[in-house]
């Protein structure tokens, strides 16, 4: 009878136990997400070069690859990454809400993303281009774009600069990929596209007789690995992985590998200071 009694008390202790030990494990840290072998890493699906999937469902491209030697860094194999989608518009909202474990997805470090995301890294550097068609004449630079419409990704702070800071004429058009924006140029319903230029280059080495880059990069683009805020753990793992991808010269060789052949100059690495 005792027992019977004892019985909800008994239930309730086991339940708390129980959740105490869930919640001690680390489970919403990136290491502990990463201790049964599986994580899901958000990266561009439309991006030759850094991170795209191909017809053969084959993901590839520089991203990708720092993604996958993080991640192996961490003691996940490849066979357990879930790759996700991460478009520039989505990237803080699918860390914040748990869609992905971090992200390796051409994702610039900015103190205003930082209110909501952590970052580790960088592990690129690059700046902001201009991509037109192959024939274009008057278009050489931002400053040339008064009058003229220029596609960016919704989400992408690319296109609010040229207008703020070199053509506030300029037309402004929004797609929700850039391989969108490049069709739309192709086809002649914009006249230019901005954003990065390594990921306007892999673009042009597609196409090369019908795009290429106009004027000197304009700012300053230093790519992280998004995760989890106040996750100062994860974040040092990121970097230690990224450090050792570089001291490996498995850095070089993928950057060599995916963009090598894109048309640009490849950087050195940038030293990693998200600490």
């Amino acid at each position: 009878m005792l027992f019977r009694r004892l019985l909800p008390a008994i239930a309730a202790v086991a339940a708390l136990a129980l959740a105490s030990a869930c919640g001690s494990g680390g489970d919403d840290t990136l290491k502990g997400k990463a201790e049964d072998g599986e994580l899901t890493i958000g990266i561009r699906f439309d991006q030759p070069g850094l991170g795209q999937r191909r017809l053969d469902g084959k993901f590839v491209g520089f991203d990708v690859e720092v993604a996958k030697y993080v991640a192996g860094k961490l003691g996940v194999p490849e066979s357990g990454i879930t790759w996700k989608e991460a478009r520039s518009a989505d990237r803080e909202k699918m860390i914040a809400d748990g869609s992905v474990d971090f992200v390796v997805a051409t994702y610039s470090i900015t103190d205003k993303r930082k209110e909501k995301v952590a970052f580790a890294g960088p592990y690129f550097q690059t700046g902001q281009g201009i991509l037109v068609r192959y024939t274009e004449e008057d278009i050489t630079g931002p400053e040339t774009l008064n009058g003229k419409r220029l596609c960016s990704v919704t989400g992408s702070t690319s296109a609010q600069k040229v207008a703020s800071e070199f053509a506030q004429g300029v037309e402004l058009v929004e797609y929700g990929q850039y391989s969108d924006c490049v069709t739309a140029l192709l086809a002649g319903n914009v006249d230019a596209v901005t954003t990065d230029e390594v990921i306007l280059a892999g673009y042009v080495a597609e196409n090369p007789e019908l795009l290429k880059l106009v004027g000197n990069t304009f700012t300053t683009e230093r790519y992280g690995v998004g995760l989890a805020k106040g996750d100062s753990a994860g974040r040092a793992e990121v970097n230690a992985a990224i450090e050792q991808m570089v001291g490996s010269g498995e850095w070089r060789k993928a950057l060599e590998r995916n963009i090598g052949q894109a048309g640009v100059q490849l950087p050195e690495p940038p030293r990693v200071t998200e600490k």
